[in-house]
């Protein structure tokens, strides 16, 4: 009869993880990170919130735009989807510091805020522009259907 190394289901194990060195650079989830908290002015949402005297502490608008962000850049839409994406993925847990929003504060400030999203887009072409990632030939919004009355010649 053969042997086989013992193996047990039922064990426990200690992984330690430096949530900074998932986000390697060059990666997309690092640009996202060094845009969101070192180039953004994300002082915008400062006013929506009211909680400074009393209330449960919030969860930064930093790390919701960033779990979100590369949720969406993976086709993953879903804020219940993005929640289970915060407990089992790593990535997601690094940028989102080990913290599990809730699937309803995601949907909520992806909804809420359509101002302040227009804005921090803005600031982001500017500094696509800044860093010459733009070639300024052609601009496309995805799912935007225009009306043309030109040939190809033209």
């Amino acid at each position: 009869m053969p042997k086989f190394k013992h193996y047990d289901f039922n064990q426990s194990s200690m992984v330690v993880i430096n949530y900074q060195d998932q986000l390697q650079s060059g990666t997309f989830e690092h640009a996202i990170h060094y845009l969101i908290h070192n180039k953004l002015d994300l002082s915008i949402f400062n006013d929506l919130y009211s909680n400074d005297e009393s209330g449960r502490p919030a969860y930064d608008p930093a790390i919701l735009l960033s779990i979100i962000l590369f949720a969406y850049s993976k086709g993953i839409t879903s804020s219940r989807e993005i929640q289970w994406c915060c407990e089992t993925n790593v990535i997601f847990k690094a940028l989102s510091c080990d913290t599990v929003p809730h699937w309803t504060t995601i949907a909520k400030f992806v909804s809420r805020y359509p101002k302040n999203m227009t804005e921090l887009f803005e600031q982001v072409l500017l500094i696509c522009h800044e860093e010459g990632l733009l070639g300024n030939e052609l601009f496309a919004i995805d799912g935007c259907k225009m009306r043309s009355n030109a040939a190809k010649e033209w």
